[in-house]
C-alpha cells in the first residue's frame, strides 16, 4: 500500500479505496470511483461556499490564518509595505520576482504611458446620472473597455495579454477619479505622469485650479501602503469570480468587471464603509460598552472584526493601525479614531471576542483613514478595486497558464422533485408555495 495515500472504507458496500495524497490534499475527482452501483455517478464532496475546497494551485499569495501570516510570492506583507512601492509589488505579483532598478523603471514608465482614457470613454461616463454610485460606474466602464480594445479577447497571446494587463492597472485610477468627479459636475483632470501612481490618483481626484497639484507626501505614501495591503488576498470571493469568468476565456476587461461586481458587496469590499456606519450609530466613546453588550446578545454586528480566513490578528490591520497614526499627524485626530481605538481595546480584552477569535481586520481602520484623507465613503470600495485589479490579473494569468484548469463548472446535489408529467391547467390543484 502506498504510504502517501488515504484508505476510505465504504460501509454501504464494504469496499475499500486507496486515495492518493498530493501536496497534502486529495483530489475530489478521486472520490468518483466510490459507487454503490456501477451506473452511479460516483461520490462527490458537498461544500457550500467552498469552506474546505481548493479550486486551484497558486504560487501568488500565502495565508496562514491561524498564525496571522500574509505573504506575496513568499515575501512577508510587513516587509513589502515598509520597503516597496505599489507598482514594485504589482510587478512582483505578476512576474514572480522583485525587479532590479532598471526593470522597475521600465515597468513604471510603461504603466504611466497608458493612464489616459479614450475620449469616447469619457462620454460613456457622462451618460450616468449625477448621483450614480461610483462602484456601479466603475464596473460598467471597465466592461465597456472590452469594446474599445477588441483584441483583448486573444487571451493566450502573451504579448497581447501583457499589454492589456498594463492598460488595466494604468487606467483604473483614472476611471475611479473620473467616477468621483462626475458626482460633483467637476471637469475631469488628465493624468500627470510626473507624479507617482498614488500621487497622480490624488491629483485626478482633487486638483482644482492650481497649476500643479502637490500631494502631501505622507498621505501619498500611506495610500501606496494601503494599495499594497489590498493588492491580493488569495482565493476570496472576487478573485474566485475573476478566475471563474476567465476560465471561459472571456477577455480581461469583462472578467475584471465581474470581479469588481463581487467586490461591491457589503460582505466583501464594502465592509469598511459599514465600519463607519457602525461608529456613527454608536455615536460617542461612552456608548461603546452598551454597544458591545448588544453585540453579545446578537442584536447588532461588530463590523471590522473577524475574518473568514484569519483566526488571529489580521497582519494588514497592524500595518494600517500604524499608517493611521501617520495620517492623523497630518489631518488631526477625530472622534471616529478615538472610538475605534477604544472599541478595539475593549473587544480584545473581552473573553467573548477572544474565545471566538474576533480580531480587527483590514476594514476596521481603512475606512477611517480614507475618510480622514478626504475620500467619501461611497468611493471606499473603488479604492479597494484599484490595487486589487493587480491581484485579479495575476490570478487570471496564472489560471490561463495552468494546464489543469478548464472552464469552471461545479457540481450540485439535486434535492428537487423526481420525474413528473404535465397536468392540464384545469386539472391542477391550487398552487402551493415553492421555496426558491
Amino acid at each position: 500500500m502506498d504510504s502517501n495515500s488515504i484508505t476510505i472504507t465504504d460501509h454501504r458496500t464494504g469496499k475499500q479505496y486507496d486515495i492518493p495524497v498530493e501536496d497534502d490534499n486529495i483530489r475530489a475527482k478521486a472520490l468518483k470511483q466510490i459507487k454503490v452501483h456501477p451506473e452511479d455517478f460516483g461520490m462527490m464532496t458537498y461544500d457550500p461556499a467552498f469552506l474546505n475546497t481548493a479550486s486551484c494551485r497558486s504560487a501568488i499569495t500565502f495565508i496562514d490564518g491561524d498564525k496571522g501570516i500574509l505573504r506575496y510570492r513568499g515575501y512577508p506583507i510587513e516587509e513589502l509595505a515598509e520597503k516597496c512601492t505599489f507598482l514594485e509589488v504589482a510587478h512582483l505579483l505578476l512576474n514572480g520576482e522583485l525587479p532590479p532598478q532598471e526593470d522597475l523603471s521600465a515597468w513604471v514608465t510603461r504603466v504611466k504611458r497608458h493612464t489616459m482614457l479614450h475620449e469616447t470613454t469619457k462620454k460613456f461616463l457622462e451618460g450616468f446620472r449625477y448621483n450614480a454610485h461610483p462602484m456601479g460606474m466603475l464596473i460598467s466602464t471597465v466592461a465597456a473597455l472590452s469594446t474599445v480594445y477588441p483584441d483583448a479577447k486573444h487571451v493566450h497571446d502573451p504579448v497581447i495579454r501583457s499589454r492589456h494587463i498594463v492598460r488595466l492597472i494604468a487606467k483604473m485610477p483614472t476611471i475611479c477619479a473620473y467616477c468621483y468627479r462626475h458626482q460633483f459636475g467637476l471637469p475631469y483632470v488628465y493624468p500627470d505622469n510626473d507624479l507617482s501612481y498614488t500621487a497622480n490618483f490624488m491629483n485626478m481626484m482633487w486638483k482644482m485650479v492650481e497649476p500643479k497639484y502637490v500631494a502631501d507626501p505622507t498621505l501619498a505614501r500611506v495610500l501606496d501602503i494601503l494599495f499594497i495591503l489590498h493588492a491580493d488576498h488569495e482565493q476570496n470571493c472576487s478573485t474566485n469570480t475573476m478566475r471563474c469568468i476567465g476560465s471561459a476565456l472571456a477577455d480581461p476587461y469583462v472578467s475584471v468587471a465581474g470581479a469588481a461586481a463581487a467586490l461591491s458587496g457589503p460582505l466583501h469590499g464594502g465592509a469598511n464603509e459599514e465600519v463607519l456606519k457602525m461608529l456613527d450609530e454608536i455615536g460617542e466613546k461612552t456608548a461603546i460598552p452598551a454597544y458591545i453588550e448588544r453585540v453579545k446578545k446578537g442584536e447588532v454586528k461588530l463590523m471590522g472584526f473577524g475574518h473568514r480566513v484569519y483566526k488571529n490578528y489580521d497582519p494588514r490591520a497592524r500595518i494600517i493601525k500604524w499608517a493611521a497614526d501617520r495620517v492623523f499627524e497630518v489631518t488631526g485626530h477625530n472622534n471616529r479614531i478615538e472610538m475605534a481605538l477604544e472599541l478595539e481595546r475593549i473587544a480584545l480584552s473581552d473573553d467573548y471576542f477572544i474565545e471566538r477569535k474576533l480580531y480587527p481586520n483590514v476594514d476596521f481602520y481603512s475606512g477611517i483613514i480614507y475618510q480622514a484623507m478626504g475620500f467619501r465613503p461611497d468611493i471606499f470600495t473603488v479604492l479597494f478595486a484599484i490595487p486589487r485589479v493587480v491581484g485579479w490579473l495575476a490570478q487570471w494569468q496564472e489560471m490561463l497558464l495552468d494546464p489543469e484548469q478548464k472552464i469552471a463548472r461545479p457540481r450540485q446535489v439535486y434535492t428537487g422533485e423526481g420525474e413528473r408529467h404535465f397536468v392540464p391547467i384545469e386539472e391542477r390543484s391550487p398552487a402551493q408555495t415553492v421555496k426558491a
